[in-house]
């Protein structure tokens, strides 16, 4: 029987609990808590704006990387590549700025202050993304 090679899907769950477990190793949590998921939420219904300059894109279905340094504290900057026909690709860049909708001392902020002192993005926990 011919070995069939992993499909995307199959990449994109490998690559989960490899970022999982590395995320578990360093001491962060690579999921949120209900309260703050349940902060997420409320945010995300409220993000929405009439000012087409500021227009939001749900990209938490791409599978993002940190660009951060290993002795980083925070998770603030990201970044996915996109193939394009002809070759081509995409990159985006993700730059948190976090305190723009994350209130101190709410259950996103104590989500990020577990081992670091900032770290949240508008993302999904890992176990979530599957």
């Amino acid at each position: 029987m011919p070995n069939t090679p992993p499909t995307d899907q199959q990449h994109r769950a490998i690559l989960q609990r490899i970022a999982q477990r590395a995320m578990l190793e360093r001491g962060l949590l690579p999921t949120f808590s209900e309260a703050a998921s349940a902060e997420l939420q409320r945010m995300q219904k409220t993000a929405v704006t009439d000012d087409t300059s500021l227009r939001i894109r749900d990209l938490t279905g791409l599978l993002w990387a940190s660009i951060d340094n290993d002795d980083s504290r925070d998770l603030d900057q990201l970044t996915v590549a996109e193939a394009l026909p002809g070759d081509a690709v995409k990159i985006l860049v993700a730059v948190a700025d976090v305190d723009a909708f994350v209130k101190e001392g709410s259950a996103i902020d104590a989500h990020a202050r577990h081992k670091h002192d900032l770290g949240v993005y508008g993302g999904r926990g890992l176990s979530d993304a599957a």
